[in-house]
């Protein structure tokens, strides 16, 4: 089932560059036939993107992945923050794209509109909860897409994709405009084809507090061994070919177990505030409006409607704990190495026990970044089958920009040349 929706927008596309029937065949867009020109010339003109349907577009009702949210909201009455930066510096906006329903998953499969199809994958799942948006840059639709990352969210669909994605460090990117699902995690995403694109959309999108500084790459790689330890052994073979060349980077490489304590006590520490933060934004909805959720998601809502702040202060005080222990071990000039995901992308529509292993697994992994606030890009390496995985660079606070350029301009290539 698609839909359409209400929506004004500026431009009816005329002559759209890839023709509606390839754009629907992917299954990737809320709303295709959206296309606003640019309001002005600028380092993004020539460029389209496509935006995950959480965002405000004036006119237009963002649907959040399920029919009883677009059913019980109304047209947005301006464009969101990010949306009016990037038409400002050039970008053509064209489309909409699928998300998970009210972004809550990292799975990227909709009981209700479909799951977009992979394109570097096909048989297996794009991600979540950006799938759309990983998948018309997979596919070569945009040149880039807009997602959010609460918990991974653009991490994984990219890294399943095999396309570049950037996590920004939390509150440097507007989130005027969002959807919100936990505001202390959410944050404004993008993905990319080539690793330059990646860096283009973020000094157009980068908060100026991330635009100073030191600018060249940095002198220490950090290896967190517990990290290591969750990659099926396949995918930790590949990505281990390249650590001679990221050692050959910096003048200082370590290893380090970030979570004495169990990277399972931190990832359960972002479920739990994660979950409290949901329901304080949503529960009242679903409570009045009892909305019809597709598997997995029904269960994430009922389960976060029990929890109560006063019986989980231990979650917040990991946070801190967290929060600290990565600012000392980065600061300003180290970047931990990692891998994005356990695996790659898991078979279609598989349930069971398997499935909330590797669900577990990949959240342990995605919150690290989620919980101290850090910016975090994945870039992508071939793994079994030929199936795209991973590996991830996160740096300090506000060192988005430093990141993307390290990434872009030396990591990138050599990573290339080693295949």
């Amino acid at each position: 089932m698609r839909r359409r929706g209400d929506w004004l927008v500026d431009t009816i596309a005329s002559g759209i560059e890839v023709n509606i029937e390839m754009k629907q065949s992917w299954n990737a867009y809320a709303n295709e036939h959206i296309v606003i020109e640019p309001g002005s010339s600028g380092s993004l003109s020539g460029k389209s993107f496509a935006v995950k349907d959480v965002f405000d577009i004036a006119g237009y009702t963002p649907g959040a992945g399920n029919p009883d949210w677009l059913r019980t909201h109304g047209p947005s009455a301006r464009h969101a923050a990010v949306i009016e930066r990037l038409l400002g510096s050039g970008a053509r906006l064209e489309g909409t794209t699928i998300t998970d329903e009210i972004m809550y998953s990292i799975n990227g499969e909709n009981a209700h509109y479909g799951t977009p199809v992979n394109p570097k994958a096909p048989g297996r799942i794009p991600g979540g909860s950006s799938s759309g948006s990983a998948v018309v840059v997979s596919a070569g639709l945009a040149d880039f897409a807009i997602g959010t990352d609460t918990g991974g969210s653009v991490r994984v669909p990219a890294a399943y994709c095999g396309i570049y994605g950037m996590r920004p460090t939390h509150g440097v990117v507007d989130v005027s405009g969002l959807i919100p699902l936990a505001p202390s995690f959410d944050t404004v995403g993008w993905m990319a084809r080539d690793a330059q694109t990646l860096l283009d959309v973020g000094r157009v999108l980068l908060d100026e507090k991330v635009s100073n500084g030191k600018r060249e790459g940095f002198s220490r790689l950090i290896f967190a061994q517990d990290l290591w330890e969750l990659p099926d052994e396949h995918s930790k073979n590949v990505l281990l070919r390249f650590f001679p060349m990221l050692q050959s980077l910096a003048g200082v490489h370590e290893e380090v177990v970030l979570a004495s304590e169990g990277l399972r006590e931190w990832m359960n520490a972002f479920r739990v505030i994660q979950g409290l933060e949901i329901w304080r934004e949503h529960g009242g909805w679903v409570t009045r409006e009892q909305p019809s959720f597709g598997p997995g998601i029904a269960e994430r809502f009922a389960w976060a409607s029990t929890l109560k702040p006063e019986e989980n202060n231990e979650a917040f005080a990991r946070r801190d704990r967290v929060r600290v222990k990565m600012e000392e071990l980065l600061g300003g000039d180290a970047v931990l190495v990692v891998p994005t995901v356990p695996a790659i992308a898991p078979l279609l529509q598989l349930s069971g026990a398997e499935v909330e292993k590797r669900r577990v697994q990949t959240l342990e992994m995605s919150c690290v970044a989620g919980l101290a606030g850090l910016p975090q890009v994945t870039v992508p390496v071939i793994g079994e089958l030929g199936c795209p995985i991973g590996l991830s660079f996160i740096a300090g606070r506000n060192q988005d920009l430093r990141l993307l350029e390290w990434v872009a301009n030396v990591v990138d290539d050599r990573m290339k040349q080693m295949g």
